[in-house]
């Protein structure tokens, strides 16, 4: 069987258990997608599965930070929302672009879609905009610690598809 075959397999069982494990757990499985087709874009090897990894969890530091800041400076009222938050974010982005000066932190997109994924669910989940919630213990209720959560575990699935795809490839 070609490796597309094999992988198109490996890639649509192991997505669906992923997905009955995320939703099970009560992750984001949308985040998980992410940092699974990360991992295909730095290389799909053990090497992406590290680049994937950090390069996800600093831009969810990233992102977590700006929010922080947002929310803790009462600059928005000043300023507007939207004007603070653009200037939060600018340099936020900034620092974590420059930051690919450090090998570990080589790959821009995989920061790039940590970053984007904690500030999405963020945005799209009101309770989580709240101090309180940023700073809780509890990965559920802490917008970092989710989305780390399931893009690490949406990584490792990366890696395990791509195994899978390569054994069930030389098994034909």
């Amino acid at each position: 069987m070609s490796q597309l075959v094999a992988l198109s397999i490996s890639i649509g069982l192991l997505g669906g258990i992923a997905t009955f494990i995320y939703l099970k757990l009560g992750l984001a499985i949308w985040a998980g997608f992410i940092a699974w087709a990360c991992f295909f874009h730095c290389g799909g090897d053990s090497n992406a599965l590290k680049q994937t990894i950090v390069g996800n969890i600093f831009g969810a530091i990233c992102a977590w930070i700006a929010a922080f800041i947002i929310l803790s400076f009462p600059l928005g009222d000043r300023l507007g929302l939207p004007l603070w938050a653009g200037i939060v974010v600018g340099i936020t982005v900034f620092i974590m672009c420059i930051a690919a000066h450090l090998k570990a932190l080589a790959v821009i997109p995989a920061s790039v879609y940590g970053y984007a994924a904690t500030f999405a669910y963020l945005l799209l989940t009101a309770q989580a905009m709240v101090i309180a919630e940023m700073t809780a213990v509890d990965f559920k209720r802490n917008a970092f610690l989710f989305i780390v959560i399931s893009m690490v575990l949406g990584a490792l699935f990366g890696m395990a598809s791509a195994k899978l795809g390569a054994a069930l490839a030389k098994k034909a």
